[in-house]
């Protein structure tokens, strides 16, 4: 498909994100990783690099980079390295980040996910280990800023993209769906509030045809408004000062909710300016075949093998299936009402629209959805079966969420929902209808399809809204015949 072009100019992102490792220590020490503690009491002596002190790799650090490699259909290196990434920065104290460089323990894979219901991949460069750094706190108050040491050393995967994508939406539709796989295999908790997923976004411009141009990396995007809002201004900016005959200078920026725009920060560095080299107090890290087929057999279904087998298993389109398994409570919601139904492309309409419509609208999960799954499978069932139309069906569902009602065939009863499928009662309907509507019949033998569901409408308001709209159409065809 041809790239959306903004102003004559083709957008192009590449993207860096860190996903905090849900380990209970740090990578190389047994600190604690957990959040909200005071400041500096979770900062231990290797954290701090303290003369005398050594590292030692987390096994759990690394069956989480084992596991996202898995699910991301990547390269597992059977051995990768460490390196020390040299910078200065007062929430550094080693002076230094232990990262992977060279050699990184995840190599290559993609992220597939769908805009609307066109399906996009993304190719991933490398998925890395490294340790995050501390945390500056700005009191502009007292006009003094302070440094927290607490999350110096905690586990990160920096998971690496190509320049492959080429919108806003496409940006904001890969982020979500890598937050997906992220919390869905158990390695991240998936919290951009508490800085558990960072993105940063690497935007550029240029002219169809021409080479990439210079990016801007809009660092720490913490939540998924915010990183619309950010490439959006990013891309806006670049291209007016493309126009006004300015070059666009490489350079890290933040984006600032309160205006909307993005600032510059500092120069971008190049991997030159961080001097990587061996880190000499870590051996290469060596992954055995046996550990990542043993991590294999340990992982949960993932996301995309279980949309693969909902396509397979009940019919459904693979728009389907991918939506439906953008969280595993979604996914087995749906799983229970397919199976208690045997509706399974009912089920999958239901629970896309329906049930996620009043799930968004009241911001609350499945967990907490107000009609379970069995009550939505008897609700199918009665569709069916033919003893309520779609429109009575949604009365129904609207008694059950509001806690009105528990039991759907009571639901049914009460409010005289049941449709009429007796044929003689409902012959006797039509023939009044047809008999009454003599310009209508005329107009439909004479080949206006408009007149017949005049007609139609005319049948059902004689009926109430309870005679069955296939069974009017089919006798009411065979009647004008």
């Amino acid at each position: 498909m041809t790239a959306k072009l903004i102003q004559g100019y083709e957008v192009v992102i590449g993207f860096e994100t860190h996903a905090q490792l849900a380990t209970q220590s740090k990578i190389f020490s047994r600190a604690s990783t957990a959040f909200g503690a005071e400041a500096n009491t979770q900062a231990c002596a290797v954290d701090l690099a303290l003369p005398g002190t050594l590292p030692v790799m987390n096994r759990k650090a690394v069956e989480c980079a084992i596991e996202l490699g898995l699910a991301l259909g990547s390269t597992i290196a059977p051995r990768s390295i460490f390196a020390r990434k040299n910078y200065f920065y007062p929430d550094l104290p080693k002076g230094y980040q232990i990262s992977q460089f060279e050699i990184p323990v995840v190599q290559g894979g993609e992220v597939s996910f769908f805009l609307g219901d066109e399906k996009k991949t993304v190719r991933l460069v490398r998925a890395h280990l490294e340790e995050d750094a501390g945390k500056s706190l700005h009191e502009d108050f007292i006009g003094q800023s302070g440094i927290d040491l607490n999350r110096a050393g905690t586990p990160l995967l920096e998971i690496v993209t190509e320049p492959d994508i080429r919108s806003t939406e496409e940006a904001v539709a890969y982020a979500k769906e890598l937050h997906k796989i992220v919390t869905w295999i158990g390695i991240c908790d998936g919290n951009m509030q508490e800085g558990s997923f960072r993105c940063d976004a690497n935007v550029s411009v240029r002219k169809p045809g021409q080479p990439l141009g210079t990016r801007r990396e809009i660092k720490n995007l913490n939540s998924f408004k915010f990183m619309q809002q950010a490439i959006d201004y990013e891309i806006r900016w670049q291209i007016e000062q493309i126009e006004d005959g300015h070059a666009i200078q490489q350079a890290t920026v933040l984006f600032d909710p309160d205006t909307g725009e993005t600032r510059a920060m500092r120069t971008k560095e190049d991997a030159a300016d961080y001097r990587y080299f061996p880190d000499p107090d870590l051996p290469p890290l060596v992954i055995a075949p046996e550990w990542v087929e043993q991590v294999r057999a340990d992982m949960a279904e993932l996301p995309r093998v279980m949309a693969a087998r909902f396509v397979a298993a009940y019919g459904l389109p693979e728009y389907d299936a991918s939506t439906l398994t953008q969280s595993q409570g979604m996914a087995a919601y749906f799983e229970a009402t397919a199976q208690a139904c045997g509706q399974p492309k009912l089920a999958s309409n239901w629970v896309m629209g329906e049930i996620s419509r009043r799930l968004n609208l009241e911001e609350i999960g499945i967990d907490t959805a107000k009609v379970n799954s069995a009550q939505l499978a008897t609700l199918i069932g009665r569709i069916s079966d033919g003893t309520i139309s779609n429109n009575a069906a949604k009365q129904v569902f609207e008694a059950l969420w509001s806690g009105e009602a528990s039991e759907v065939d009571a639901v049914i009863e009460a409010k005289g929902l049941k449709q009429m499928n007796d044929s003689g009662a409902l012959e006797k309907i039509i023939d009044e209808v047809i008999a009454a509507n003599a310009a209508n019949v005329e107009q439909y033998r004479a080949g206006k399809d408009k007149a017949f569901n005049a007609l139609v409408g005319q049948v059902m308001k004689a009926s109430k809204g309870k005679a069955n709209p296939q069974q009017v159409n089919d006798l009411l065809k065979a009647k004008l015949a």
